[in-house]
């Protein structure tokens, strides 16, 4: 079966190109003007942007954490995903510490496969490090998974400097890359722990105990490592104008590292977290978490610059029953924010139409960059004969009103309730296949696949 989208515009990482695109057998097969017709299912997208299907390389599904578990799993998290655009996620592979690298990714498999409705893969977190789970490197690149997790917060997750630098040094000889959540663990439990003391347990706490210069001296540690180490790194989710300041110092050191920041952080601050009503206020707990207008401003200018390579979402959903387990006691609160199904409008709304970014920039940022980033390039990521038919239909005339009971998800609310988009996702396309049509997801059961992936072309 072939299909013929005529009269749009593509919208790739260079720019915009009006051009006939033909589909056939999954795959792009054709772009050009006057592209004929016969034998083609002819979808008129006139007026209409085309982007590559929307990557988010940083979700965590039907994950264990905080004495639950996240709202959404691979199903119903993929379902909102795809809904809002997203044709490919790379979730987080987690073992336990003890467990084996191993374990962790035959779990995550029986998590996903056959219960996911878009393109999946996994980065592999390592939260212990010994011989074996050195060993344990080797077979992970020989699955597809070429790109890793360190944490350096969280007592359950994280592992110390020496270790570090061992397990960088290990994923550079295979050239993997490797993704790190940057917070200075030791000082937020000290902040944490006099916060506690002095019976200051309310949402309004949660900032106060993870400052931003504490996610920027956790940055500065990490590169030095990396330095030491020779090995490029993803600083994930950084939220701030001084975390930034470390990523051009190593820069300018000569240095590789990628930047990712998140929606949350580009169009929410951290006003949110002092409001008197508690639901209201713990909706938004996450790490690290929102922070001022500033460094909003500080995001943005840096998106425009091109330092900033990737926006994904860190969707990690709690209900707001969940979320009520900190009522008295912030520490307990789950952390975390829905996002994969609103990510692609947000980004067009406040960066594409406030022109802040351009549509080749966007594009760059939810599509191609972590294509190559995460080794899934050129399948993925571009509108070129060859590559994989995943297709998103953008009408920027369809403007509509975010509310949370109109989310598919599982989280039951959206971060951004009352937020007038500029357009919206018409249609998406997943290899070939009308996957979402007017908001409606259309596949009864998923058809998601795995995703092996090769090294960073980035």
């Amino acid at each position: 079966m072939k299909t013929l989208f005529k009269g749009g515009t593509l919208v790739t990482g260079q720019g915009l190109r009006k051009a006939d695109l033909l589909i056939e057998n999954e795959k792009i097969a054709k772009i050009g003007r006057g592209l004929s017709t016969i034998g083609a299912a002819v979808i008129d997208v006139s007026g209409m942007l085309l982007f590559p299907g929307f990557i988010d390389a940083h979700t965590h599904f039907d994950l264990d954490v905080a004495n639950t578990t996240t709202a959404d799993n691979f199903t119903s998290g993929s379902r909102a995903a795809l809904r809002g655009g997203t044709t490919t996620v790379v979730d987080f592979a987690c073992p336990n510490k003890g467990e084996s690298l191993h374990h962790a990714l035959e779990l995550w498999h029986e998590k996903a496969d056959g219960r996911t409705f878009c393109d999946y893969s996994f980065h592999m977190t390592i939260d212990d490090w010994n011989e074996g789970i050195c060993a344990e490197v080797d077979d992970m690149f020989a699955a597809g998974i070429s790109s890793f997790k360190l944490y350096m917060t969280y007592p359950a997750m994280m592992i110390g400097d020496r270790d570090m630098y061992f397990a960088l040094k290990k994923i550079r000889t295979h050239g993997g890359i490797c993704g790190v959540h940057c917070e200075n663990a030791g000082v937020i439990d000290a902040m944490i722990a006099e916060r506690t003391a002095a019976g200051k347990l309310a949402p309004s706490s949660h900032p106060l105990t993870r400052p931003d210069y504490l996610e920027a001296e956790a940055v500065a540690r990490l590169l030095r490592i990396a330095q030491a180490a020779d090995c490029p790194v993803v600083i994930v989710h950084l939220t701030n104008a001084a975390a930034l300041q470390e990523v051009e110092r190593a820069r300018r050191r000569g240095q590789t590292v990628y930047v990712e920041t998140c929606p949350q952080y580009l169009l929410l601050d951290e006003s949110v977290y002092f409001q008197p009503d508690y639901s209201a206020a713990a909706r938004y707990v996450c790490a690290p978490p929102l922070r001022t207008p500033a460094d909003q401003k500080a995001l943005w200018r840096a998106l425009r610059r091109e330092e900033i390579q990737t926006i994904s979402t860190d969707h990690c959903s709690f209900t707001l029953e969940q979320k009520d387990a900190g009522r008295d006691d912030f520490t307990r609160i789950p952390g975390g924010l829905p996002g994969v199904e609103t990510r692609g409008e947000l980004i067009y709304t406040a960066g594409v139409a406030q022109k802040r970014i351009s549509p080749a920039q966007m594009c760059r940022l939810l599509s191609e960059n972590p294509a190559r980033l995460y080794g899934m390039y050129p399948r993925k990521g571009i509108l070129r004969p060859g590559s994989d038919a995943d297709i998103v239909v953008y009408d920027s005339k369809a403007s509509h009103v975010l509310r949370g009971d109109d989310m598919i998800g599982a989280a039951g609310y959206s971060p951004y309730e009352g937020f007038v988009t500029s357009g919206s996702v018409a249609q998406v396309w997943l290899r070939g296949k009308l996957a979402v049509r007017g908001g409606q997801v259309l596949p009864e059961e998923p058809e998601g696949r795995y995703i092996a992936r090769g090294k960073n072309s980035l």
